[in-house]
């Protein structure tokens, strides 16, 4: 990890950071019953009550318990109970069998948050230059959990029987801009990390990549142009598709993006407040690589490559459309380059999640956190509406199986 103690002090103390980051989760759930955030409604998502637990677990086992003499865990089966899939800590329950843990209550998780907030801010008063940077990789790891938390309830939300009642009030029509191909000289550029502050350690090290020119699609996919796919037949015409991707619109019965519903002619979207009304200018949300990968052959382009969507960012960024000095500029609105790079959706990368040259895992059960993962999963880029500003950077990287479709994920076009 490439975090600084005293940088990360310059514009917030540690401590006020930790409760703040430690209160938003608390927020996060606060608007759901202890029944709903027990909900596991797959295997892949968890319940919001196992998201509290297990990041508390990770300060736990990662800062005070290796480094706070005299400190003494509130319950010494939660080691194993909240472990996610650290193998060198020891076993731990299986991922999709989350939601049968009806004990610990939901209380006595808030309670063992409590326990640790107590312990940790504690520490913090006194804490130094050696655990600055662990302590940073769990701050960054729970904003992580506190997207997770709102996508898997989402989902929990969507598949129960009795879902929120849908909105009557007519959704405001937006209106999206014409596509451009905005073209990107090729070259020998860099990608990786380049700042003095945090960053992940998949992120690392930077490094020359060879491009060749190319065009990127000035805008997202938008819910009207993904629409047109779906009544050309797109996920009826196996040409389209990937074969395990096609395995997989057969076995599944998809016919549409997850959470999209039609009702006598029209479409509509399910939300955090039930269903509503389509909006076409939107960005399509929710689609698998392997949707985004058939609609890119049915556009006749592709997905972008990883390293060519950092490139395009940050060329965009340099000329002050983007993100810059942690604040959002505003979005060109019309032929002045690329739009909504960041914040919107996650965007589907044609680059399967490798390490880059060079990479070597931290020492220890904390190099676990993510080269561990670099298998069978694709590269998303930007950030969602759902991701944590201070993770919104051109070199983050996000990873998901190529089936996954319960994030915020969207498509960008390349050529």
């Amino acid at each position: 990890m490439t975090a600084s103690h005293a940088e990360q002090l310059a514009y917030s103390p540690l401590r006020e950071r930790y409760r703040e980051i430690r209160n938003t989760t608390l927020q996060l759930t606060r608007p759901f019953s202890a029944e709903d955030l027990m909900l596991q409604s797959m295997p892949d998502a968890s319940p919001a009550k196992w998201h509290l637990a297990h990041t508390t677990w990770f300060f736990e086992t990662f800062i005070l318990s290796p480094h706070v003499s005299g400190y003494k865990p509130l319950d010494p089966r939660y080691k194993q109970l909240f472990n996610s899939y650290y193998k060198q800590l020891g076993a731990h329950p299986y991922r999709g069998a989350r939601g049968l843990m009806s004990r610990p209550s939901l209380d006595e998780v808030y309670a063992y948050r409590a326990h640790v907030d107590e312990a940790m801010l504690r520490y913090l008063e006194v804490a130094d230059e050696s655990t600055a940077a662990l302590i940073e990789v769990g701050l960054n790891h729970e904003q992580q959990h506190q997207e997770l938390i709102l996508t898997d309830v989402k989902h929990a939300l969507w598949s129960m029987p009795l879902r929120p009642e849908r909105v009557q009030q007519p959704r405001a029509i937006s209106k999206s801009m014409p596509i451009e191909w905005i073209g990107v000289d090729g070259g020998i550029r860099e990608i990786g990390y380049a700042g003095s502050g945090f960053s992940f350690d998949n992120e690392s090290p930077r490094h020359e990549v060879l491009l060749r020119p190319f065009r990127l699609a000035s805008r997202l996919t938008t819910n009207a142009e993904y629409l047109e796919f779906m009544n050309d037949g797109g996920y009826r015409r196996p040409e389209l598709w990937l074969s395990d991707g096609w395995d997989t619109v057969c076995s599944q019965g998809w016919s549409s993006p997850l959470y999209w519903e039609e009702e006598d002619g029209h479409w509509f979207e399910f939300t955090f407040t039930g269903l509503r009304e389509l909006d076409p200018a939107a960005p399509v949300c929710h689609v698998s690589y392997y949707e985004a990968d058939a609609f890119a052959h049915w556009s006749k382009a592709r997905l972008p490559r990883e390293e060519e969507w950092e490139i395009a960012a940050e060329q965009s960024r340099s000329k002050g459309t983007l993100l810059e000095s942690g604040k959002l500029h505003p979005q060109p609105t019309s032929g002045t380059g690329l739009q909504q790079m960041f914040g919107d959706v996650w965007e589907w990368t044609a680059s399967a999640y490798l390490a880059y040259p060079g990479f070597e895992p931290a020492p220890g059960a904390i190099g676990e956190y993510n080269g561990k993962f670099m298998c069978n999963q694709f590269v998303l880029r930007g950030g969602s509406c759902a991701t944590a500003w201070s993770h919104i950077r051109a070199s983050y990287r996000n990873f998901f199986p190529p089936h996954a479709r319960w994030q915020f994920m969207g498509i960008r076009l390349a050529k």
